[in-house]
């Protein structure tokens, strides 16, 4: 359990602000051929000290992907809110009832679990009604009827569509794939949309599948390296992660095999340079931030809140904001002369999602229905 004062979180964000990867906004660009990182970061420290909060990450940090950026909204809103904050690293699944009984204990205003099972979140909000929790993350079957959770679902679909038109067009192959780390719909969700994204651009690409699985599915890169291994044999040459820390064998087999792969939740271009075309960014971290703001502001409230592509919480690294430009740098001659072409073609995808001309397959909202 890690406990950080406001002032050492003020200092730790000046230090890092020219690194940081995952504080404001995803914005699109207008042709996806000039971006620019906002850094004015003037933002005046509150003095919100009598509010305070509790997070519980599932695993410890250092998976550069949603743990990173949920950890990233939590100093976030430490540094900028000026709120009293408890980051908790657990060990595993093993760990996260435990982990939020003892959240529970201190007497926080507000206890925030990232990626906790529906079945211990059900549990403790109905045997402590006076707590009020977040959860980001975690995706019901049926939400519990309480007025003491709030939900954010940020939906990846969409941008996904946007990454899966980039491995569409850049692939030599004409083969690509997706690597998760289980078969949920929380997972499905970015590698339906990814798919999707590929045909509409490559109608006759082979998009293949493979899931981890396991007890953790996203804490096991030994194994997701062997299946992007073996899709890599297969013919792929552009693979899609979306399986947390296990996700980092995708890259490490693109690498070393002089294949590519497409990054999630974070920004992860950077990891290998020239291997990593672009990241489809989901934004956990402004989750975290607006659950702690709502707390500041008194505008907690109860129930689920669906976000996405057109709120600025699921984008691409390429994007305004934060304008990756890692693979321009350092892909290869012939993929990089296509990038603007590519780029456009994102542009035009983002219109027709964002006017509705263009609809992509939300399973997980097909998940809900089908269980109702």
């Amino acid at each position: 359990m890690l406990k950080i004062s406001h002032k050492q979180i003020v200092l730790l964000l000046v230090i890092a602000m020219g690194a940081i990867i995952s504080v404001g906004m995803v914005h699109a660009q207008d042709d996806g051929s000039d971006c620019s990182v906002d850094v004015s970061s003037d933002v005046e420290p509150q003095d919100n000290s009598d509010v305070s909060f509790a997070i519980i990450l599932p695993n410890a940090r250092g998976d550069r992907s949603f743990i990173d950026s949920a950890a990233a909204g939590a100093e976030r809103a430490i540094a900028e809110l000026g709120v009293e904050g408890t980051i908790i690293e657990t060990a595993g699944v093993q760990e996260h009832d435990a982990a939020v009984r003892r959240a529970v204990q201190d007497e926080p205003d507000l206890v925030i679990t990232i990626a906790v099972d529906e079945s211990i979140i059900s549990e403790i909000v109905e045997e402590f009604p006076d707590q009020k929790f977040a959860a980001q993350e975690t995706f019901f079957t049926e939400i519990p009827d309480v007025d003491n959770l709030a939900l954010f679902n940020i939906l990846t679909h969409e941008n996904s569509y946007l990454a899966g038109i980039a491995a569409g067009m850049l692939s030599r192959t004409g083969i690509v794939g997706a690597v998760g780390g289980g078969d949920f719909p929380g997972i499905n969700l970015f590698i339906q949309g990814y798919e999707e994204g590929v045909l509409s651009v490559c109608p006759d690409c082979t998009v293949l599948r493979s899931y981890v699985g396991g007890s953790n599915p996203f804490s096991d890169p030994v194994r997701a390296k062997e299946l992007a291994l073996s899709m890599y044999a297969d013919g792929a040459d552009i693979l899609f992660q979306v399986a947390g820390r296990s996700g980092e064998g995708v890259l490490e087999a693109a690498n070393e095999t002089g294949n590519f792969a497409i990054g999630v939740d974070s920004n992860q271009d950077d990891t290998f340079p020239g291997t990593v075309i672009v990241s489809a960014m989901k934004r956990v971290d402004n989750a975290v931030f607006s659950f702690v703001e709502s707390m500041v502001n008194d505008t907690y409230t109860p129930g689920t809140t669906n976000v996405g592509l057109a709120e600025g919480f699921a984008g691409l690294s390429w994007d305004d904001g934060i304008c990756s430009r890692t693979f321009d740098e350092n892909g290869p001659e012939d993929l990089v002369e296509k990038l603007p072409a590519v780029r456009e073609a994102i542009a035009e995808a983002r219109e027709g999602i964002l006017s509705g001309d263009i609809v992509v397959t939300n399973v997980l909202f097909e998940e809900f229905d089908s269980g109702d």
